[in-house]
């Protein structure tokens, strides 16, 4: 399966004094998803690391629509949308309850060798799954 969903309430620390979620903070929502869409694949992100490889961000593109507020639960979509080499692209969106489109976003990683900080083709267990992926 491709897509991924997690739900995530916004907390009075991420909204600025009107209850409007600060535009930064949509980026941890995103991370989280990436992040939960690689462990309900079986990859925990943290073993990845622990086996010298890591996925850091090289390009996000962030287009907001309407405003998450203080208290909503979100829903959160992470989608594989294509892998290349070094590469792996995802397209995700955020929902409030109604079910309203809130914001999109297409965010490119690359897998890079911990040590040494350049980038690296994904591990065998990586292309194995990635591969079972209809795109």
């Amino acid at each position: 399966m491709k897509e991924h969903q997690i739900q995530v309430r916004v907390r009075y620390s991420e909204t600025d004094q009107m209850g409007v979620v600060y535009h930064g903070n949509y980026v941890p929502y995103f991370e989280m998803g990436r992040v939960e869409w690689l462990r309900d694949k079986g990859v925990s992100y943290k073993s990845m690391e622990e086996r010298g490889v890591a996925l850091p961000i090289v390009s996000m593109n962030i287009n907001y629509k309407k405003s998450a507020r203080y208290d909503e639960v979100l829903t959160v979509k992470t989608k594989f949308k294509s892998q290349t080499t070094v590469k792996i692209e995802f397209d995700c969106e955020i929902r409030n309850e109604e079910n309203e489109l809130l914001t999109t976003a297409h965010f490119v990683l690359v897998f890079v060798d911990i040590k040494t900080g350049r980038p690296v083709t994904p591990p065998s267990y990586i292309k194995e799954l990635l591969s079972t992926i209809e795109i």
